[in-house]
């Protein structure tokens, strides 16, 4: 287990594009889709105005695809964010952006995700003492098979992700088949307005937001897919279209058959829903479907997020022991990195930990897009296999919803806000000590 990857990653045996499309759906529908209703209709009573936060939920998502495709087809490596700050702006901007990642940045969505896994599961079973349990076995058997061959990998993350696709589809269009449980009005009325404008509305859309995190999943292993300049903005773009279109069906369902009443301020809504039409026994079996379901979100992030570390691992010799691989190319010591760190966040807040990412990520993510104005004016004879449609329009919508999301993030909660705030500040510390310490043993 000696093996250093180089910036190729040194992989043979690549992935297609489909393969990139089931990461990013996969990253993306996760606890998002079964959380945030809840959340939302605390605040919220009108369904013109909730679907109208995850169309600008979309829309959001899909500039930043589209941004983030011209990069990745320009400058294909793994990493993600990592990989592209440090070369649009300076290897520092893009050593603090890595260090979110291997903190928190996947890890903590991962600990959620399989949190939300043990709960289904085990009230599905009638054990919800064991909850916690179940959360633990998930993590550890997802990161062990991420640790062989990288079809193995891949395969799982396509067949787990087209059944959950496929389910919350079905959950989607059983709730429309049974509309009228529902205690909501889809049709604009003059107090959304009020809504709209409103801190309530501003607040679910950070909830919106993290629904779709994960957008940008295929260009953390763009090293590792076939013909990336072509593949990678096919896979960002079309993933996250295809999951707009499933998470207007699934609200819709949602709040067309269940009251609002009992979804309101409740975290698994999506078992809430399944046994208002299927009854107990039926909600149960659901309930453990769903459960499966998120099985993709987990297996997605644990094979996105080592790639960051071990980018880092490869660029920092200090931290060399992230980029060590198996015989397989995979790198083992990251994924456990990130595992055990995912299993000591099982016991935070769901919500601070939302809100916190929200602020960091953002940030992170709105850098890397405006990174594409400034190659366009920087360099424009760089070859760009593939350019962001109707530029500049996405990155202008991007950034100007990325700087209103972290402005009401700062004023509606600015103790997540300056935690993220704080973790930055501890990565540039780090990032000091290393170059530091590399001069040290440099000749």
């Amino acid at each position: 287990m000696n093996h250093s990857v180089p910036s190729g990653n040194g992989i043979t045996t690549k992935i297609g594009w489909p393969i990139a499309m089931a990461l990013v759906i996969g990253n993306m529908v996760g606890v998002g889709v079964f959380t945030s209703l809840g959340w939302q209709l605390s605040g919220i009573d009108s369904g013109f105005a909730i679907l109208l936060l995850w169309v600008l939920g979309g829309i959001y998502a899909l500039c930043g695809a589209l941004c983030y495709g011209e990069l990745v087809a320009s400058l294909p490596r793994c990493g993600g964010e990592y990989h592209l700050l440090s070369k649009v702006y300076h290897p520092a901007v893009g050593f603090l952006s890595g260090w979110i990642s291997i903190t928190v940045g996947f890890a903590a969505p991962v600990a959620f995700s399989a949190l939300l896994f043990g709960r289904y599961f085990a009230q599905a079973l009638g054990v919800g003492e064991s909850s916690v349990l179940f959360s633990i076995l998930i993590l550890i058997s997802v990161s062990a098979f991420h640790m062989w061959k990288l079809p193995v990998g891949g395969g799982f993350q396509l067949l787990f992700t087209a059944l959950k696709f496929l389910l919350v589809l079905a959950l989607a269009v059983t709730g429309l088949f049974h509309a009228g449980g529902g205690t909501v009005s889809f049709a604009p009325s003059a107090a959304d307005w009020a809504v709209i404008t409103g801190a309530p509305f501003a607040i679910s859309l950070f909830y919106v937001n993290y629904s779709f995190a994960g957008w940008n999943a295929a260009a953390y292993v763009a090293g590792e897919v076939r013909d990336p300049a072509r593949s990678v903005p096919r896979a960002l773009f079309l993933g996250t279209f295809a999951v707009l279109l499933l998470y207007l069906m699934v609200n819709a369902g949602f709040l067309a058959s269940t009251p609002a009443s009992k979804m309101a301020g409740e975290e698994e809504v999506g078992l809430i829903v399944a046994q208002h039409l299927f009854g107990e026994r039926g909600g149960a079996l659901v309930g453990i479907l769903i459960a499966f379901g998120l099985i993709s979100a987990i297996s997605a992030m644990t094979w996105a997020g080592p790639r960051v570390s071990q980018m880092l691992g490869q660029d920092y010799p200090s931290l060399q022991i992230l980029a060590r691989t198996n015989r397989h190319r995979i790198p083992v010591f990251a994924i456990i990195l990130q595992t055990l760190l995912a299993l000591g966040l099982l016991w935070a807040k769901p919500m601070a930990i939302i809100l916190y990412l929200e602020f960091v990520l953002n940030l992170s993510l709105a850098a890397v897009v405006f990174g594409v104005v400034v190659l366009r004016y920087r360099n424009p004879d760089l070859h760009r296999p593939f350019r962001c449609p109707l530029y500049p329009l996405p990155p202008f919508l991007f950034i100007t919803m990325a700087f209103y999301l972290e402005w009401r993030l700062l004023m509606e909660h600015p103790i997540e806000s300056l935690c993220g705030l704080a973790t930055i500040c501890s990565g540039a510390i780090i990032y000091r000590w290393l170059k530091q310490k590399e001069k040290q043993f440099s000749p």
